[in-house]
């Protein structure tokens, strides 16, 4: 249920781009009063949870267990402050506690858990699991007959995983085309570049190869990530997939495409340039 005391906003914002910039804010203040890591990750695909929670995904704050809603896993489970941002802007709970992000006590844990948090699908922190899950799920509501879609957030240091090659391979075979899976492409994993690490290109000939609709898009470019996300995407009898190239950090200058912003959080100064940062982006 959401809190009594913060139904579901009306107008809180008016555009996923609003959306977006409104999750980023949020994001960097919990990231730094939790004294927590993973900013970068969360401005990556910020604008993604926008599209996908502001104009995509059948939800309903006031009833976020509807048996006909979509369903949503974060898999790089360690973004979770976007999805909780998220999901606060969107009416599932008061954007009050996301204050309480990561500190003793908090419902809102650091890696992305379902447990008393409506909105959130399944707990991720362990990469290699969410698109797993997944493909059970699609592969069932398939066999029941439902319309309803599943949606996967992938990283791309992520597609490391031997699971998700296994679930890449699985979709396919069983014609899961209400599977929609987003890879957050901004080519940096925990400590350095993803080509220095184990290199995935060409990713869009792999996965073509392994049967997927594959679609590539500007990661922050809304139109873009709707018009690649629509129902009208999809081809019949295929799984889909999103290549979304993304800038880690995007949104703070000095965050983007730095490395150091996967476990550094902002403190002092930083925090309030990042702040600074945020107010001169603000959309009209």
């Amino acid at each position: 249920m959401t809190d009594p005391s913060h139904p579901a906003p009306i107008n809180r914002w008016k555009t996923t781009e609003e959306l977006a910039w409104r999750v980023r804010r949020h994001a960097i203040r919990m990231v730094h009063l939790g004294k927590s890591s993973h900013i970068g990750s969360v401005l990556s695909i910020a604008d993604i949870l926008a599209v996908l929670y502001g104009a995509v995904l059948r939800i309903d704050p006031l009833h976020p267990d509807m048996p006909d809603r979509d369903r949503f896993i974060l898999s790089k489970g360690h973004a979770g402050a976007g999805v909780y941002a998220t999901l606060a802007e969107c009416g599932f709970f008061s954007v009050e506690i996301l204050k309480n992000h990561y500190q003793n006590g908090s419902k809102l844990s650091g890696h992305v858990s379902h447990i008393n948090m409506p909105g959130v699908e399944f707990s991720t922190g362990s990469l290699g699991h969410g698109l797993p899950v997944n493909c059970g799920r699609a592969y069932a509501a398939k066999k029941a007959g439902a319309d309803h879609r599943i949606v996967t957030l992938l990283s791309d240091g992520e597609c490391d995983e031997g699971s998700n090659w296994e679930a890449f391979l699985f979709a396919p075979h069983h014609k899961l085309d209400n599977l929609l899976v987003i890879i957050d492409y901004n080519k940096l994993q925990s400590i350095k570049s993803i080509a220095d690490t184990l290199g995935l290109d060409p990713l869009d000939e792999k996965l073509k190869a392994f049967g997927w609709n594959v679609i590539e898009v500007d990661g922050h470019g809304h139109e873009q990530l709707k018009a690649a996300m629509a129902r009208s995407s999809i081809k019949k009898g295929q799984p889909t997939c999103i290549i979304a190239n993304t800038t880690k950090g995007k949104g703070i200058p000095f965050m983007e495409n730095s490395v150091l912003w996967h476990y550094r959080s902002p403190q002092g100064e930083e925090y309030a340039a990042a702040m600074a940062a945020l107010e001169e982006s603000r959309p009209q």
